[in-house]
């Protein structure tokens, strides 16, 4: 009988009727208490008939109909702590900061060192195309331990959209269970028998891997075509047009063409911006056989974008192999990244020619904002007036390649980070933009945060330092302008919202 009801006590509290599945991991059910009672599953005692409730299998923990299950353990909030800031209640608050309070997303309860899991999750989520599609996904599609993470991605996001944190608690624990059959390594237990921290970086590719298998393409819009098989390669792929010269011998180039799903940003003693560490790594030099000299031969290998994916996923090679210590250790060097990223000289000449007239198109609207500025004074005066109506978004992607990129300018919209000294240690939280504010995910905590707080996420010290950042499209939006005779009237506003044409 693996399901069955019973009464949860806390304290004074009691809690009838709980359902139970003991088809489920224990981790499932200290995650329905954790909504009960808001006691951080790593902080429970499960206890019933004697019996304490392990992690990962339910032993000699027998659940019957009815049975008492006591749960001991505080929540964090009941340790006494002195406060940062002065206390702001809901009366003083503006209509902004009433909105902000009131309107936060959820977030993902840690079910022991799955901040990892949970950061990376909050991240992709920041993708509409990508959330669409799971929220849309096939469950019945089948397709082995890579189709059971993606329902479980798909059940996690639907949680998350509804809101309620016991929702999102038993998605999140379904979530690491699929995370672990596709992955055993991620089910690797610590000195006392917890869960092991995990790396951020290896779990979001993981997921990009189980995605790539199972979450097919976005259909062609009409008067476009897309040649990719699925939504990863579509919105997240881009191709390098690569040359190898040999340094050693006369021979002729060797070109050839590699994709990626990311792009790697090496840390080095000359590199404290991010477009200086991705510059570098498009020229290097590598050892590799020469057929001419018949041995290994120093070669420069020279790479150039010739696809831009609509989403730029940026990894900061933060972590190397440090044998003495047989850890991960961690580079805490700071190195700035904009929220404003524009790769253009990282691109192929045939590229570059292709996004010239889409980037013309944002010189024209920012030069007209600058001129506009400037007139602001005289914004009253007469003829000058003019009426913005509608606003026109124009596609970011390339007619005959949906999920491109057609400008090479790119947004910040989210940011991994972590902290600690390795990363089989620490903590690991998602930075997400939302509009024009952005969130801090701290597990199941999320909060507002500004921008000058993300931007100070670039290392240097033990606080956070990013190791992920998620760049999107800057989308070009034309003012549809009305300029009504001097004879006319001032229009009546009608109160209508602005209108974006697709």
């Amino acid at each position: 009988m693996p399901k069955v009801s019973v009464k949860v006590k806390w304290g004074k509290e009691m809690y009838p009727g709980v359902e139970v599945n003991t088809d489920d991991d224990p981790v499932v059910f200290k995650a329905q208490i954790f909504a009960l009672t808001g006691v951080q599953p790593e902080r429970q005692k499960v206890v019933c008939k004697g019996v304490t409730l392990r992690d990962d299998d339910w032993g000699n923990f027998k659940l019957t109909n009815n049975a008492l299950v006591l749960v001991m353990g505080s929540k964090e909030e009941d340790v006494p702590s002195v406060p940062v800031e002065q206390t702001r209640f809901v009366e003083d608050m503006n209509e902004s900061e009433l909105a902000t309070a009131l309107d936060l997303p959820e977030g993902l309860i840690n079910l022991g060192n799955t901040c990892y899991m949970n950061a990376t999750v909050q991240c992709l989520k920041t993708v509409p195309e990508l959330k669409n599609a799971l929220l849309n996904y096939d469950k019945s599609s089948g397709g082995g331990s890579a189709g059971d993470l993606t329902i479980a991605l798909s059940e996690t996001m639907s949680a998350l959209e509804r809101g309620g944190a016991g929702a999102c608690a038993g998605a999140a624990a379904r979530l690491l269970r699929a995370l672990h059959a596709a992955a055993p390594r991620f089910a690797e237990r610590g000195p006392g028998g917890g869960l092991a921290q995990q790396d951020a970086s290896e779990c979001w590719t993981e997921i990009v891997r189980a995605l790539q298998q199972r979450l097919p393409a976005a259909p062609a819009m009409p008067q476009t075509s897309n040649d990719r098989s699925n939504v990863i390669e579509q919105y997240f792929g881009g191709t390098l047009d690569v040359e190898l010269v040999c340094s050693e011998a006369d021979e002729p180039p060797t070109k050839s063409k590699e994709t990626f799903l990311q792009l790697s940003c090496f840390i080095s003693q000359d590199v404290k911006y991010l477009q200086s560490g991705l510059r570098s790594k498009m020229s290097e030099q590598i050892t590799k056989m020469s057929q001419t000299l018949g041995r290994d031969a120093v070669y420069t290998k020279t790479c150039k974008i010739s696809r831009l994916p609509a989403y730029l996923t940026v990894q900061f090679v933060r972590f190397y192999y440090k044998e003495k210590e047989s850890i991960n250790a961690k580079i805490l060097k700071d190195v700035k990244f904009p929220l404003d990223l524009d790769v253009y000289e990282l691109c192929s000449p045939e590229l570059q020619e292709r996004l010239a007239p889409m980037r013309a198109k944002f010189k024209e609207l920012d030069d007209a904002a600058v001129e506009s500025s400037l007139t602001t004074k005289n914004k009253n005066q007469g003829d000058s007036r003019k009426e913005i109506k509608n606003k026109t978004v124009v596609p970011y992607w390339f007619e005959n390649d949906v999920g491109s990129n057609n400008s090479g300018y790119y947004r910040l919209q989210a940011v991994l980070t972590h902290r600690g000294r390795s990363s089989s240690s620490g903590h690991y939280v998602a930075w997400v933009a939302r509009g024009d504010t952005w969130l801090r995910c701290d597990d199941d905590t999320v909060t507002p945060v500004t921008q000058d707080e993300v931007l100070k996420l670039s290392g240097g010290g033990d606080w956070h330092c990013a190791y992920l950042l998620l760049y999107g499209p800057r989308v070009l939006q034309l003012p549809t302008v009305e300029e009504p005779m001097e004879s006319d009237p001032p229009a009546e506003p009608s109160g209508d919202p602005p209108t974006a044409l697709a």
